[in-house]
This record gives C-alpha cells, sequence and structure tokens, in this order.
C-alpha cells in the first residue's frame, strides 16, 4: 500500500492532482483545502496517502496533514459514509471544525457539507463523539478555552463573543480561538486573540 508520495504536481483539477513521481504520474483525489495548499504546478509536492481498494478500482486519496486522513479513515467507519463523501465533508468543514461540530453535537454545521443531511449528521454525532475526542484536534477541542492569568479567561470569553457577533459558528470560533491562544500563548491580550483568530477562520 502507499502511505506517501513525493513528486512534482502537474497538474490540479477540481477534487483532483496529478503527481509525477520519477516518471509515474498518479492521480491523486483530494479535498478542496488539500488541493489549496499546494504550490502552483509544475512544483514538488508532498501528499500523504490513504489507498482505498475496490474489486474495479484502486484509488488514492491524498492529505496535506495527518489530521485530516485520520478523520478521513474515521468518517469512513460510519455507515452511509463513502470514500468520496468523507472528502466532500471535509472539503467543506477542516478537521478542527469538524471535530468541535461533533463534540458539541452542531448538527447544522455538518450538514453544511454536500450530500450530508440531517439524519446523517445525528448518526456522525452519535457514533463519532467518543472516538472524535481522542485524535489530536478532538483533544484540543475537548477541553474549555485555557484559562490565564489575570484578565485572559475574560479576555478569551470577549473574543469568542466578538467573533460570533461577526457571523462565524460558535464551533468554528472557538476552534479558532484555541489554536489562536495555543500560538499566542496564555497571556495574550483580547485585540491579538480577535486578530488572530480571524486569520484562521479567513483560511
Amino acid at each position: 500500500m502507499i502511505g506517501r508520495l513525493t513528486g512534482m504536481a502537474e497538474a490540479i483539477e477540481e477534487a483532483r492532482c496529478l503527481l509525477d513521481v520519477n516518471g509515474v504520474g498518479y492521480v491523486v483525489l483530494a479535498s478542496a483545502r488539500t488541493l489549496g495548499s499546494l504550490p502552483a504546478p509544475p512544483a514538488r509536492a508532498v501528499l500523504l496517502i490513504e489507498t482505498v481498494v475496490r474489486e474495479d478500482a484502486i484509488t488514492l486519496y491524498g492529505f496535506a496533514e495527518a489530521a485530516e486522513r485520520d478523520w478521513f479513515r474515521l468518517l469512513n467507519t460510519v455507515q452511509g459514509v463513502g470514500a468520496r463523501l468523507a472528502l466532500g465533508i471535509l472539503s467543506a468543514l477542516p478537521a478542527e471544525s469538524l471535530a468541535a461540530a461533533i463534540l458539541k453535537q452542531d448538527r447544522g454545521a455538518i450538514t453544511r457539507a454536500p450530500g450530508v443531511g440531517p439524519k446523517l449528521a445525528a448518526r456522525l454525532i452519535a457514533e463519532l463523539r467518543e472516538r472524535a475526542a481522542l485524535l489530536p484536534a478532538g483533544e484540543m477541542i475537548a477541553s474549555p478555552l485555557p484559562a490565564a492569568p489575570g484578565t485572559a479567561t475574560g479576555d478569551a470569553a470577549d473574543a469568542l463573543s466578538a467573533l460570533i457577533n461577526l457571523g462565524y459558528r460558535r464551533a468554528e470560533a472557538e476552534t479558532a480561538l484555541i489554536a489562536a491562544q495555543a500560538a499566542l500563548g496564555e497571556a495574550a491580550g483580547l485585540d491579538a486573540l480577535i486578530r488572530d483568530g480571524l486569520r484562521r477562520l479567513a483560511r
């Protein structure tokens, strides 16, 4: 089985790319986020690979980050979710946002993914909630925003309120602020948290 490919990204199309590895061109299916992270062709690229073998085909799915690959594997354990649908879910929701939506039981966020209705969203939450907390993205989100000395706790709450007031979903805003506070440190102030949170949400 193929676990990783390193080569020249020769072409990037909708939902897939062509990766030339020592003269062999591999067609790799990938989420919109992974494809968006690749350099403009022709350029060197590295993708983690999940090989899916069927009776009539061998399909390669590529991921820029291990977290997305892990969620792809997890989504495929749910009845009614195949590889293509799992990729579509990850195109609509990055790993951190998907983990947040499942852990907070936010069906609305999950149904943003094409092909996912309320019933499937409920099944995803029911079947993956416990396992989601064990993945790296889930472990971070399962914990509350880190408390910081002085007024940091108030700053985190105020930053969350500000992002929600700007129209972002709570789960997305919380995910961005957790990452922002982890990067900036527990003593990060309100303005810094909002700026960094907005930068992450704009990706």
